[in-house]
């Protein structure tokens, strides 16, 4: 009532603060009593359904409509007002351009001051109209040209900021017989400047930024690349305004777009890239005069043809809605005698059978209710069974948790992370870290052929194998292509011939710097340093195909602060919506990227790499990631 009779004061405001708080409170009451009464029943269920389905596809419809001609308004203001600058921006690069050439062919008997005054005196007469304020200057001064030149260019155009000035400003070399000089041809961007550009848009207004040194913040800050900028100047179009509507639904587009510009700071500082933030607005009908030069001979014919559809459509959507009641006591009478056999189930009664009335789908599903009641103890029975599976594996899963090292090794000047990923609820994936000796330290990764059970069980049999032989007196000092033999051997005389697994060792020494690998057909795991990546790929075939196969040992001098990435197939075959696999390419890059990171950021870097690049959290493969800082 305060709200009604326009009541004010801080007594009635606080009233309706309390309207509002008994009104929300109401409302949340009425959806609980709604939901728990009204829709208890599947007819009225059915029957909202129905209105929704009616209802909101159109609503959602035209809100995407108004929402993607927002959209496409906003773009087209912001591309006509981009065009529009660069154009004279060209326009100035050809003046630039023309007096170059035309310089070359004036008479020898002209000076250098009256060829420049000639050429300057041409091109105001024919430029001035497009390009208000157009200055051209002659200097035998380069050091602005470059400045702001791209290297190795003899030239520049576009926007440049000198302190708070902001203009269109071509730069470019002249060859003279004495050296070469620079034009330089400048339109300031004034108030009357802006007043010409784009006339199909509405009131323009540039907004000239500035670093933001921290502080007490004025304004909104503008993030631009790693760097933070806030208003400095505005520049506001003279004499332009919003243009009328020229029909009831035509609403104003509010654009806010950018420019880059090259800025020239009083103490010289130069920055090639400062944003010029552009706010403009616009009518739909006048971008759209633009888009349509004409509205088209069948313009009538496309009216009469579309509100015939729209009629046709109603017509529809009434249809649609009958039938939609009729069904629905169908429906709610087949589901009714379902419900009732149902609380024949619940009291343990498996004899009880649905009376089939229509051979439709909900007589098939009345059928089929029978029959699961007749097969409800043989379900039972398999739910037990598929229990005890799952027990099982999960029994299976903690073992071969056991087998990956619980605690990293630590050796002096080394870093090491890894990440295991199953494919399903155990992983034929394998990594190891052994520490031999205060200096010594190997590092191992494996890829089980096939998935599940059968493959953590091979790589159990060579984890012990592995184990083994590297926790023998003098290991250190182990040949990597002999320890692989035997390690194959071993495959060869305990696995099927239909088992195999790839597999790489390395031993790396602190103390001298020294890594020795041998890679058994696995992928190659690279080295990154400075920058540079370098594949380890010396080796052989994989395990367990050939017993008296010999392998070729690989050694190298690791340089400071270096990066080893080992990893399995399934972090380099995951494919996006195209097909492509994210491949070694991808991932050494990546890797290269993160080269200054911490082991562990770099390793669950690389997993949400290849995951992103599939754009699925599901996995095909196990995957594996193993890194190793070498200080």
């Amino acid at each position: 009532m305060a709200a009604i009779f326009g009541f004010h004061g801080s007594f009635f405001s606080f009233l309706k603060y309390l309207a509002v708080l008994a009104g929300v409170y109401l409302l949340f009451r009425l959806i609980g009593w709604w939901r728990n009464r009204l829709l208890w029943s599947l007819r009225n269920r059915l029957i909202v359904a129905y209105l929704f389905f009616a209802v909101v596809p159109i609503l959602l419809i035209v809100t995407m409509v108004l929402i993607a001609g927002r959209v496409l308004y906003s773009q087209l203001g912001a591309y006509l007002l981009h065009e529009d600058i660069q154009r004279r921006v060209e326009m100035i690069a050809d003046i630039s351009e023309h007096i170059a050439a035309a310089h070359q062919t004036l008479p020898p008997g002209a000076t250098m001051e009256e060829s420049e005054r000639i050429l300057a005196t041409q091109s105001h007469a024919v430029h001035d109209r497009e390009l208000p304020g157009l200055t051209i200057g002659f200097s035998e001064d380069a050091s602005l040209l470059g400045k702001v030149a791209s290297k190795g260019k003899r030239s520049f155009a576009g926007l440049l900021q000198q302190g708070d000035a902001l203009s269109l400003a071509s730069l470019r070399t002249i060859p003279d017989l004495k050296g070469e000089r620079v034009v330089t041809l400048r339109v300031p961007v004034t108030e009357e400047f802006l007043a010409t550009v784009a006339p199909d848009l509405g009131a323009i207004q540039l907004n000239l930024m500035e670093l933001y040194m921290g502080g007490v913040r004025q304004g909104i800050i503008y993030p631009s690349g790693e760097e933070q900028y806030v208003v400095a100047r505005r520049i506001v179009a003279h004499n332009r305004a919003l243009q009328s509507s020229m029909f009831w639904i035509d609403p104003p587009v509010n654009v806010v777009s950018s420019f880059d510009s090259v800025f020239v700071g009083k103490d010289g500082r130069v920055e090639l890239r400062r944003p010029v933030l552009a706010v403009f607005n616009a009518r739909p009908s006048r971008l759209n005069a633009r888009i349509f030069t004409t509205l088209g001979e069948l313009r009538d014919s496309y009216l009469l043809l579309l509100i015939l559809v729209g009629i046709v459509f109603l017509l529809i959507e009434a249809a649609a809605l009958v039938t939609g009641f009729v069904l629905t006591r169908r429906i709610t009478r087949a589901v009714a005698d379902l419900y009732r056999g149902t609380q024949y189930v619940q009291a343990m009664d498996f004899s009880h059978r649905v009376q089939i009335e229509r051979r439709d789908q909900l007589g098939e599903l009345g059928e089929s209710f029978n029959r699961m009641t007749g097969s409800i103890s043989q379900l039972i029975e398999e739910e037990n069974k598929r229990r005890r599976l799952e027990n099982e594996i999960s029994i299976a899963r903690e073992v071969q948790n056991q087998l990956f090292p619980s605690t990293l090794p630590s050796v002096p000047g080394v870093e090491i992370e890894a990440i295991c990923k199953a494919a399903r609820s155990v992983s034929g994936d394998y990594y190891d870290f052994i520490q031999l000796s205060p200096t010594h330290i190997a590092i191992a990764i494996a890829d089980i052929s096939g998935k599940g059970i059968s493959a953590a069980l091979l790589m159990a049999s060579l984890q012990a194998a592995l184990r083994s032989q590297m926790l023998s007196e003098g290991s250190e000092r182990l040949n990597m292509a002999e320890l692989v033999s035997r390690l194959n051997k071993h495959l060869v005389r305990n696995t099927g011939d239909d088992r195999f697994a790839t597999f790489f060792i390395a031993m790396y020494d602190s103390a001298t710097r020294t890594l020795r690998y041998t890679n058994a057909g696995h992928l190659p795991a690279f080295l990154i340093c400075k920058g540079t990546s370098q594949q380890l790929d010396k080796g052989g075939m994989v395990l367990g195909v050939m017993e008296d196969y010999v392998y070729e040992e690989g050694s190298l001098t690791v340089q400071p602060d270096a990066l080893l990435i080992g990893y399995s197939d399934g972090l380099i075959e995951p494919e996006n919506v195209y097909g492509e696999e994210f491949g070694i390419r991808r991932l050494q890059e990546a890797a290269v990227r993160l080269r200054g990171a911490a082991p562990l950021m770099v390793a669950e870097s690389l997993m949400a790499a290849a995951e992103e690049w599939a754009g699925t959290p599901e996995q095909a493969d196990d995957m594996t990631v193993i890194v190793a800082r070498l200080r």
